[in-house]
C-alpha cells in the first residue's frame, strides 16, 4: 500500500495535530488560543461531493444549496443520471451552461474514487484537476476533507492567506509561492494548520478590520 501519510478520521487526530503545532509554532499556539477547538470537517469523498463543489462555485451558499436540493429531488447527483440528462433537466435545476459542461466532464471522467483513498496527496490532485472545472483549490479542499489527508493546505485560499498576514504580522498577504514555504514548517499536520487559520481569520476579522 502507498504512504499517504497520516489520515484525519476523529477528533482526536485534528488534536494530536493541533498539539503538535503549539510545540512547533507559538504563533499558532496563540491562535489556538482565540479560535477555542478546532473542527473536524470530514466529508464523504466520491462523485456527489464534487458535483456539489461545482454547482457551489461562484454563487452564495444559498443559492448553491438551493440548486443541490433541486438536484437532490430530480435524482440529478450521479454520474449515469447527469450523462442521461438533457440541457432542459439541467437548466430547470438551475445549473448554467457553464456548470451543465462541468457536470458532464466530471462524470464522463469515470474517476475511481475508491483508488484516490491509496493514491499519494500529488496523484489525488493531479487526478482531480484533469476534469474541467475542477481548480487545485477543489481539489486539495477534497484531498483535506474528503480523504482526511493530514498535511495538505489550500495554497491559494485568500483566507488563509490574509489570516497568515495577521497572524505572523507580515507586511502583505503572503502569495500562493510564498504561502507554500510559510506552511512547509506546519508539515505534517498542514491540514490542522489550515483548520487554525479558517477558525483564526473569523476571530480576526472584526477585531483588525479584514475585508
Amino acid at each position: 500500500m502507498t504512504d499517504i501519510g497520516r489520515i484525519i478520521e476523529t477528533p482526536e487526530c485534528v488534536i494530536e495535530g493541533a498539539d503538535w503545532l503549539r510545540g512547533a509554532c507559538p504563533r499558532m499556539a496563540y491562535a489556538m488560543d482565540q479560535t477555542g477547538p478546532l473542527p473536524l470537517r470530514r466529508r464523504p469523498d466520491g462523485f456527489e461531493q464534487l458535483l456539489s463543489a461545482i454547482v457551489s462555485q461562484q454563487v452564495s451558499v444559498a443559492s448553491a444549496n438551493a440548486i443541490w436540493k433541486r438536484m437532490k429531488d430530480a435524482r440529478l447527483t450521479g454520474p449515469r443520471k447527469i450523462m442521461w440528462a438533457t440541457d432542459d433537466d439541467l437548466r430547470a435545476v438551475g445549473l448554467s451552461r457553464q456548470k451543465m459542461r462541468y457536470a458532464r466532464a466530471l462524470a464522463d471522467a469515470r474517476i475511481d474514487f475508491k483508488a484516490l483513498r491509496d493514491a499519494p496527496d500529488a496523484e489525488v490532485i493531479a487526478t482531480l484537476t484533469e476534469v474541467s472545472g475542477i481548480g487545485v483549490w477543489t481539489a486539495e479542499i477534497y484531498a483535506m476533507f474528503s480523504l482526511g489527508r493530514a498535511d495538505v493546505f489550500a495554497h491559494g485560499d485568500l483566507a488563509l492567506q490574509e489570516a497568515a498576514r495577521v497572524l505572523y504580522d507580515l507586511p502583505k498577504r503572503p502569495t500562493e509561492k510564498e504561502m507554500r514555504e510559510i506552511a512547509n514548517a506546519w508539515s505534517p499536520w498542514r491540514s490542522v494548520a489550515a483548520r487554525v487559520l479558517w477558525a483564526y481569520y473569523r476571530v480576526a476579522k472584526d477585531r483588525e478590520g479584514i475585508r
